[in-house]
């Protein structure tokens, strides 16, 4: 349920409907807008009653909350999350900028799929951000079909990652497998991605509510929507609110793409939600010559970022070469994206 406060509430007013709730064993999410105040209870709703919440000291009205994605629903939040990474502030103390999403700005994340070594990383990081990248993606952990290719570098690949970001200042997004990593990796990182694979990997998405790095979850390759919102809603659950979502295609019955790029989940998902839709045009399509074009589909359609492979050669890259573009591409790449978001009212 929904608790909305009246115009011009008390901070004690919500403090003591934060510690009712609490006493009674919901769990309080508090939002404070720029009008009104609102508090989700999230928890067994057969412990209370709108009629006797209604009564609590400050609040107007109690609604229901239809979804079962509580916390990451539009009726939790009717207007866009809007918020950044990096920065002075970020909690992993690095030296990046800071990057809003779901703003009218459409950032881009590029980098290579894996760390290779140190002057692959920082070659590739200085392109990208003279190309027009607003953060760095690149995995020092890589999830693998087979045991015997390549697995990233772990901790030597964060930590040419944090270099990577202290000589550019652009922020940087790494993915995290396990549980048990997640500290070792919100210690070099701004944003933890949980890679399709992960997307009900629940204990992985409990410790990434736990922490305050940002979080950019991918959805499941056979994932429905309302699944992948309840992935989100265990991270928002936990306490972090900082969650992207990133449509990255589905596995079908066609061969001629690595996946299918489900891009009609991009206006779905900021229907149903609040947080920021990212897209990744590389996994979705897997062809490097199709990554241009569904780009700049995916920015019409209303994407609030883009996630894409880059690498200095990409025939001679150890992981996903056949998905990823050259440095050269992504610099004409940028030129082009900027007219379409321009023509639906945005800027890259």
């Amino acid at each position: 349920m929904i608790l909305v406060f009246r115009q011009g509430c008390t901070r004690e007013e919500v403090a003591y409907a934060e510690e009712k709730l609490k006493a009674i064993g919901m769990v309080p999410h508090t939002l404070c807008g720029v009008e009104r105040t609102v508090i989700a209870a999230i928890g067994d709703e057969r412990k209370t009653s709108a009629e006797e919440l209604s009564i609590i000291p400050g609040v107007e009205n109690v609604l229901p909350i239809l979804a079962p994605y509580k916390l990451a629903s539009r009726e939790m939040q009717p207007t866009p999350s809007v918020f950044h990474i990096g920065g002075s502030d970020s909690p992993c103390g690095g030296t990046s900028n800071r990057v809003e999403f779901g703003g009218k700005t459409i950032p881009f994340i590029a980098g290579p799929c894996a760390v290779e070594g140190r002057s692959q990383v920082l070659e590739v990081a200085q392109a990208v951000k003279e190309a027009g990248a607003t953060a760095l993606r690149a995995g020092a952990f890589k999830p693998r079909t087979s045991p015997y290719q390549f697995q990233g570098l772990a901790e030597e690949g964060l930590e040419y990652l944090a270099e990577a970001r202290d000589a550019t200042g652009l922020p940087i997004v790494t993915e995290v497998l396990t549980p048990a990593d997640v500290p070792l990796v919100a210690k070099y990182t701004d944003v933890l991605q949980v890679g399709t694979r992960n997307m009900q990997n629940f204990l992985l998405l409990r410790a990434c509510g736990a922490i305050r790095t940002p979080v950019l979850l991918k959805r499941g390759m056979s994932a429905t929507l309302e699944e992948y919102l309840l992935a989100a809603e265990y991270i928002l659950a936990g306490g972090n609110p900082r969650v992207m979502l990133c449509e990255r295609g589905i596995r079908t019955f066609e061969t001629y793409v690595r996946n299918t790029f489900a891009l009609a989940m991009v206006p779905a998902l900021k229907e149903k939600s609040h947080l920021p839709v990212l897209a990744d045009p590389s996994h979705g399509t897997g062809v490097r010559k199709f990554v241009p074009p569904m780009t700049k589909a995916s920015i019409a359609c209303g994407a609030d970022g883009i996630l894409i492979e880059v690498h200095p050669d990409p025939e001679k890259a150890l992981t996903d070469g056949a998905q990823t573009i050259s440095v050269k591409d992504f610099a004409k790449l940028i030129k082009e994206s900027r007219a379409v978001a321009e023509a639906v009212g945005r800027t890259v």
